[in-house]
């Protein structure tokens, strides 16, 4: 077995991670009996909070540099998924005849139980949870959340999982890149939609298509229990993925789109926008298979809320709702925000440069948008993009801090309004993370609201 791998041997965690990315990997380490090292190029005060979670461990901390002896000794080196395949330290470890290995490579490793992997550009959150809570109605099996929806950590619950749970997974790109060096892929794989997104590591839209296809061309192929692909009919990308895999035997292919949501389901269930009524088909294209029923969907779904900073209605006052929508780090995530709502808009948008074109973006800000205030590094490229549609008729401001922008946002809003943090780009240029982004401003809409 891997776990056995651990025990007195040196295992080099590579990317702690400020968000405690490498936390999961360095206690199972531990757990397992390895002396860890764990190497990362930030300092020390960077890594405080993941640092914090490790306390009572014995860990050694090689902190703000690679030392390329590290990766030449160690037995394992366990890398972060931020850290590309081609990284030159990677590299290192390969020449010397490491094992190169990963968090999610070690859980389907180890894991007995069947998998449920969720990927996409956008909505991969929301359709995962919305996936585990519709499975979780039919009590008669336990159903485990995790993976990049930043649930219970995937290593943390590894060895309480039993070969009769289910597992439901949200996987990034960057995941499924790792996981496809073990060839291994989800017994069942579902894609969202595929939208333009991650061009800062990819460089092209074709290149991040090639990395998520790589959960689907790994899956195994069986007649007697075949592998299940299941993809949005009203996604461009996933409409020719569900013609080329469905040509493959052993393989069920399965379209789902938010026409198919029975009158009954769609009642009971809150979240506004038709992107929330495809995240629901997905989520309930993948519970039938499981023997779901629609009345077990209808009795469960009320019960479901948003997820924090994707649409979270976060406060309410003098007639006017207010939204965090943090998550949304793309262009076409933010548009989803601005195609949910039925009433005027006032969008607070920007933030760090992943270099992917804003011109879609800004011809629905111009449509649809009461006003947009612009904040972060992007700020002045979304106003162009906003400014060249002559029927633009969204007011635009610029603000240098999210309280700013609340403040303005606050000043516009007038009854039957919304505003919304749909920022379109990553919060690096302000924030450490789109989480600490969205809760100053749900702390900053409460103050607000009132």
């Amino acid at each position: 077995m891997m776990e056995d791998f651990f025990k007195d041997k040196t295992v080099l965690v590579m990317g702690l991670g400020r968000f405690g990315g490498g936390v999961d990997v360095v206690k199972f380490a531990c757990k397992k009996g390895a002396k860890v090292i764990v190497t990362d190029l930030a300092k020390q005060d960077a890594l405080a909070e993941s640092i914090g979670q490790l306390e009572g461990l014995v860990v050694e901390y090689h902190l703000g540099s690679h030392e390329p002896a590290d990766f030449e000794t160690a037995d394992m080196v366990v890398v972060n998924p931020a850290v590309p395949l081609d990284n030159k330290f990677v590299q290192i470890a390969l020449k010397a005849g490491r094992k190169i290995t990963s968090q999610i490579e070690l859980f389907f490793e180890l894991c007995p139980a069947a998998i449920i992997g969720v990927t996409g550009a956008n909505g991969k959150s929301t359709t995962t949870a919305l996936t585990a809570h519709i499975l979780r109605s039919q009590s008669d099996r336990h159903i485990w959340l995790s993976g990049n929806i930043g649930n219970e950590p995937m290593l943390t619950i590894v060895d309480k999982i039993k070969p009769d749970d289910l597992v439901v997974l949200e996987l990034s790109s960057f995941q499924i890149e790792q996981l496809a060096q073990s060839k291994k892929a989800t017994q069942v794989a579902l894609l969202t939609n595929l939208t333009l997104n991650h061009l800062d590591r990819y460089k092209t839209f074709e290149r991040y298509c090639d990395a998520k296809r790589l959960i689907f061309d790994n899956q195994k192929l069986d007649e007697k229990e075949p592998a299940i692909s299941i993809f949005n009919g009203e996604d461009k990308v996933g409409s020719e993925w569900f013609e080329k895999y469905g040509k493959d035997a052993g393989r069920l292919c399965i379209k789902f789109s938010p026409d198919d949501i029975p009158g009954e389901i769609r009642a009971k269930f809150g979240l506004p926008g038709r992107a929330n009524l495809s995240n629901l088909a997905a989520a309930v294209a993948v519970a039938r298979n499981f023997g779901v029923t629609n009345d077990e969907i209808v009795n469960c779904l009320s019960a479901f809320k948003a997820l924090p900073h994707r649409l979270q209605l976060v406060a309410e006052g003098r007639g006017v709702k207010w939204f965090n929508d943090s998550k949304a780090t793309t262009p076409d995530s933010a548009i989803v925000a601005l195609e949910a709502f039925d009433c005027p808009i006032i969008i607070i948008t920007g933030g760090y440069d992943k270099h992917i074109p804003f011109d879609e973006f800004g011809r629905k800000i111009a449509q649809k948008a009461k006003a947009a205030i612009l904040i972060g590094q992007t700020a002045q490229v979304i106003a162009m993009n906003i400014t060249k549609h002559p029927q633009n008729r969204a007011k635009i401001k610029f603000a240098e801090t999210l309280e700013e922008a609340v403040k303005s946002a606050n000043e516009l809003a007038e009854k039957g309004d919304v505003v919304v943090l749909s920022p379109a780009c990553a919060s690096y240029d302000m924030f450490e993370n789109y989480r600490q982004r969205g809760q100053q401003f749900i702390d900053l809409a409460g103050k607000f609201a009132r």
